[in-house]
């Protein structure tokens, strides 16, 4: 998404490339993907065209990104250190026996996809809704955060965040798969797990001693309300003026009666007409001023080695961060968990009271609403975190999310959605259809040009 296609395919003849990769770390690069492998189709393209990063799956290649391209062949790569083999194979001789079997793979996987989805009943909007979940404001009632609007945290040290890393997906990154610490001690990766953890800590106290990156925050809290699978945040006490609104989507998968409820975010958030005066957190922190520069350093003497486990853990670092922010919201900025005394594990466990959803992320998979929160805050000014047009958070080593406190908030996926969603959804927006179906692509359970084409 950084990139447009046309660019690309440009370098791609120019360099007279063998073959052409695509990586994706947001979800709007899967649909990017898409549009790329089908200009590759209608420019008479026949390289093969690898597709990897955080967001992308063998699934997503075979059902959405493979059918555009029927010229060459899409190959999803797990990871980068797999890609040597991969190109190997695509390039030497045995290409044809390769794109062969791929071509096979990728059928049966459309065929079994296309099977799960029909298996899996989808409710209208209307019923959904019918069976929103209602907490219980009964025995529970909103504690009022220390201050409203929003804070500023700036250069904060790197040394407190670093008891906050959870080393579990640090080892995923690196392919070795395990829960730490227990990963140091397996029989068959636990040397190389060891060797690298080893790394990785020595170099952390560089980062500290040396100062290698700057960490910078802001949070703010709001009077908030649902209305309806809307949040609505208000200026001050009185909530007589709306200042945001934030938008929130609906599972509509089929449940069962008297079985679990059709979730979205607002749900969490005590209605306008109870009387009950509700808040919302927000927050953008990132732990990678100064990250590139790192990088570079590394690059220039041809370090790849460290410079992948500087960025490595300048991610993990604003992960921590996160969490470090989260803890101080529920004991101390909103203090509706003042005395929560967990053990670092538990923390990084996430057995606390309360939940940080993400735009971006399977409770609210809308990367848009990353724009409301970046106003609210203020978070380019404060934080030094800008969105590029594609709501990527830049530092990459960054993390926004809201915040909310109610004992039944959890963490959920909204799944995939139908028209009648995408057209509310639009409507609460002040989109058109076709801007909602781009954003929303990734949990259509619906092709819109199928859908359009019927219609006409």
């Amino acid at each position: 998404v950084m990139v447009p296609a046309a660019k690309i395919l440009e370098t791609a003849r120019r360099e007279g490339a063998d073959i052409v990769g695509l990586s994706g770390l947001i979800t709007p690069s899967l649909d990017e993907m898409c549009h790329v492998a089908a200009e590759m189709e209608r420019e008479g393209f026949d390289l093969p065209l690898l597709i990897g990063g955080a967001t992308t799956s063998r699934v997503h290649t075979a059902v959405k990104i493979d059918p555009n391209y029927r010229r060459g062949q899409a190959v999803y790569v797990t990871d980068a250190s797999r890609a040597v083999g991969v190109v190997s194979s695509l390039l030497g001789g045995h290409r044809d026996k390769t794109v062969a079997e791929v071509r096979a793979d990728y059928v049966a996987i459309r065929e079994g996809h296309a099977r799960s989805r029909a298996d899996k009943e989808r409710v209208p909007l209307a019923t959904a809704r019918a069976n929103r979940f209602v907490p219980d404001f009964g025995t529970w009632r909103p504690s009022r955060p220390s201050f409203l609007g929003t804070r500023r945290l700036a250069d904060v040290p790197i040394a407190d965040l670093v008891p906050y890393i959870d080393w579990t997906p640090f080892f995923a990154t690196w392919e070795l798969v395990g829960r730490f610490p227990a990963i140091l001690d397996d029989a068959r990766i636990g040397p190389a797990a060891r060797a690298l953890y080893e790394d990785a800590r020595a170099m952390l106290d560089r980062m500290v001693a040396e100062n290698w990156l700057t960490a910078n925050g802001v949070i703010g809290f709001f009077p908030a309300a649902q209305a309806g699978d809307d949040i609505v945040l208000f200026e001050d006490e009185s909530r007589s003026r709306e200042i945001a609104r934030l938008h929130t989507l609906r599972q509509q998968i089929g449940r069962a009666a008297g079985a679990r409820r059709n979730l979205a975010l607002a749900d969490f958030v005590a209605p306008h007409d109870s009387g009950i005066p509700d808040y919302v957190g927000a927050f953008a922190v990132t732990a990678g001023i100064g990250e590139e520069a790192v990088a570079a350093r590394f690059a220039r003497a041809n370090d790849d080695y460290s410079k992948i486990l500087s960025q490595a853990l300048a991610d993990r670092l604003a992960e921590a961060f996160a969490e470090y922010l989260h803890r101080r919201v529920r004991t101390e900025f909103w203090g509706y968990a003042a005395g929560e005394a967990l053990a670092m594990a538990d923390i990084i466990g996430e057995k606390y009271q309360g939940i940080r959803p993400a735009p971006g992320y399977p409770a609210q998979p809308d990367h848009t609403e990353k724009a409301t929160l970046w106003r609210l805050l203020d978070a380019e000014a404060a934080a030094g975190i800008r969105l590029t047009e594609s709501y990527a958070m830049w530092p990459g080593s960054a993390v926004s999310g809201l915040y909310f406190a109610h004992p039944d908030s959890h963490y959920f996926g909204v799944g995939r959605i139908e028209r009648d969603q995408v057209e509310d959804y639009a409507a609460r927006k002040g989109w058109d259809i076709e801007t909602a179906e781009r954003w929303l692509a990734p949990i259509l359970n619906y092709d819109p040009v199928s859908f359009r084409a019927a219609a006409e």
